[in-house]
This record gives C-alpha cells, sequence and structure tokens, in this order.
C-alpha cells in the first residue's frame, strides 16, 4: 500500500459482502490480523470520498477479481472507534482468484459446507445467515439538502 493509499483510508469505516451465487458463498482466506488463516467474506476500509457501496465493489474487484453489485444493507457492527458494514453481494462476473496480498486463496464454497467450516469465523456465518433471509435494509430515497447523505430503512415493501 502506498503512502497515498494510506493517507486516503478511513480507517474507522469499513465494509464486507455476502456473495451467494448457484449454492455457494465466496469467501477469501485471509493472511494476515485476527482473521489470519480464515476463511470470511471479503471487504476492506472505505477511502475518503467513497460510499461504503462503492467501497464493497472495489474491495471485491481488488481482492478476489469477481465483480460485485451492492445490495441490502444486512447489518453493522458499531464500536466506540469505528464500524463496519455488511452487504449483500450480487455477482455481475468475474473468476475468482487471491489477490496475493490480503489473502491466499478465494473459494465458492457449498453455503451448509461454510456454515460447518471451523475456519468460518462467526460473524462470516451469522451474515451468511442474513443473506439467506432475504430480510436487510435497502436505500431509500428521501428528501434532503445535504448531499451525501443516504437512508437505509427496512420499510415492508423492502424486504
Amino acid at each position: 500500500m502506498t503512502q497515498e493509499e494510506i493517507n486516503n483510508t478511513n480507517w474507522t469505516q469499513s465494509v464486507a459482502g455476502v456473495c451467494i451465487c448457484d449454492g455457494k458463498v465466496l469467501l477469501a482466506r485471509h493472511t494476515y490480523g485476527n482473521g489470519n488463516g480464515m476463511l470470511i467474506i471479503p471487504g476492506g476500509y472505505v477511502k475518503f470520498g467513497e460510499t461504503p457501496e462503492e467501497t464493497l465493489v472495489r474491495e471485491y474487484q481488488e481482492e478476489t477479481g469477481v465483480t460485485v453489485k451492492a445490495g441490502k444493507l444486512l447489518g453493522i457492527r458499531f464500536s466506540a472507534k469505528d464500524w463496519y458494514a455488511i452487504f449483500s453481494a450480487e455477482y455481475v462476473d468475474g473468476d475468482a482468484r487471491s489477490d496475493g496480498d490480503e489473502n491466499s486463496e478465494v473459494v465458492w464454497m457449498k453455503i451448509e459446507d461454510a456454515l460447518e467450516d471451523e475456519t468460518v469465523p462467526g460473524l462470516t456465518k451469522t451474515m451468511i445467515r442474513c443473506a439467506l433471509s432475504g430480510s436487510g435494509f435497502e436505500l431509500t430515497p428521501y428528501q434532503t439538502t445535504r448531499p451525501g447523505n443516504f437512508l437505509f430503512t427496512a420499510l415492508e415493501g423492502n424486504t
């Protein structure tokens, strides 16, 4: 990562996505930090000036070679210092491959196998289950005078 990339990264905002296609979920084996050796849903940190949905698309492409479209907001984890938003990720195209840096392999794994695999952490399993439920928050248009504000809701018609 270049110094410019480091300076342009908002280290308090991150996203990930659950991409399910043909009964399989796309997972990446992490190579660092607490997730080292674990199969997790792809994602990463938001760059300044980027929306969470744009981050999801960029991170998937960089880390897996797969192009996705952000779908429903499945969940968000808050702490006193940061947040982590998880979206459903609709497969668009591309062949899964490792980036050779942040992950050592990228695999399409049968959903039932992922939910049983000991190297898939609990948060990833929870988010896979959420994606399978079909529920979630959708981007909802509303009138605002503040550009860059977005509203996600779970209105009855959205789920």
